[in-house]
Order: structure tokens, then C-alpha cells, then sequence
């Protein structure tokens, strides 16, 4: 004979409770140490050149390459050389367009999927942070708005509060035993 067990309310309600904050926070913590899953890191991408593949407000996961394995058609980030367009921003995520040598260096030809053209300068290999490995979309924003003061209450002290609160009353009122 099989006994059959079953849950109570509140121990269905602590199940659900923690399964969606582990998929509300898992995002997270990619985003903010993505060596938790192996990656070298991670970037908000702040515009729309790799629409419709990559959005603005995506947070890429980037792991690091030789640049000899990089290929034509791989997504990399890099930091952008001397002459190129967008020389004054820190990082771009774009794709390889073509693997090019001179001289003995290599170098990658990149252009944004929404882009017409190929970007201003060629990317050479020791610039490339390394390729995208998968993208998480939208949560840039929220990662953004978390750096700011009224980020950090909406998202960290408000909901620290409301944990605190809630313990309080579950220690202050118990549950009544359902058996007598």
C-alpha cells in the first residue's frame, strides 16, 4: 500500500514563491557574475545595429576566444580601434563580416545586422573581447534602472522591508495546527 502525501496551502504557496524567485533572480546574477556560468562577461547593449537579433536593452553573455577561432558570421564584442565610428563608446557587439590578414595580423571586418554597411575600420584580433554566447533579453534596463538611487530602493531596500515584514508577522501570528 502507497501512502498518498499531499501539501498543505502554505508549503505550495513557499514552493511557487521560491521557483519564480529563482527565475526572477537567475537573470540576474548571469548578468552581474557571469563566470556562474562560465562566461567572461557581460554587456547591455545600449542600440539597435544587431536588430533584430540583438535588441537594445539585451544583456550579452560573452566568453572569452582566441581570436584565431573567431569566424565570418560570429557575433563579437570588442572594443572599438582608432578610426572606427564609434571609437568614443567602450565596447560593440557586432558580427564578423570577413576574417582578414595583413602583414601578419589578423583583423575582423564588423557591421550591425541593421546596419548597411560595414563599420569604419577593421577590428583587430587583440581588440576582441571575445563572442556572444547567449543573450538575455531586455533585462539591461532593469540592470540600468538598478544603478540608479531610485532603482536601488524600488529593487533592493523595498523589497528587503516587505522580507522583513513578512517574517515579523509569520513569528509574531502562527499558523494554527490544522490537528488537534
Amino acid at each position: 500500500m502507497t501512502q498518498r502525501t499531499t501539501l498543505d496551502g502554505r508549503t505550495v504557496r513557499n514552493l511557487v514563491g521560491l521557483l519564480v524567485l529563482v527565475a526572477v533572480v537567475a537573470p540576474f546574477v548571469v548578468t552581474a557574475a557571469p563566470q556562474v556560468v562560465g562566461a567572461t562577461g557581460s554587456y547591455t547593449v545600449l542600440s539597435s545595429s544587431m536588430s533584430p537579433a540583438i535588441e537594445a536593452g539585451d544583456v550579452v553573455v560573452v566568453d572569452g576566444v582566441d581570436p584565431a577561432d573567431v569566424e565570418e558570421r560570429d557575433v563579437v564584442t570588442f572594443h572599438p580601434p582608432e578610426g572606427h565610428q564609434l571609437a568614443s563608446v567602450e565596447r560593440v557587439t557586432h558580427r564578423v563580416v570577413d576574417v582578414v590578414e595583413r602583414d601578419g595580423t589578423l583583423y575582423f571586418e564588423t557591421k550591425g545586422d541593421a546596419n548597411e554597411q560595414a563599420d569604419s575600420a577593421l577590428v583587430p584580433a587583440s581588440n576582441v573581447v571575445g563572442t556572444v554566447w547567449f543573450t538575455i533579453p531586455k533585462i539591461g534596463y532593469v540592470t540600468q534602472f538598478a544603478g540608479t538611487p531610485l532603482g536601488t530602493v524600488t529593487l533592493v531596500i523595498v523589497p528587503a522591508f516587505l522580507l522583513v515584514v513578512s517574517e515579523v508577522y509569520d513569528l509574531l501570528m502562527p499558523e494554527d495546527d490544522a490537528e488537534e
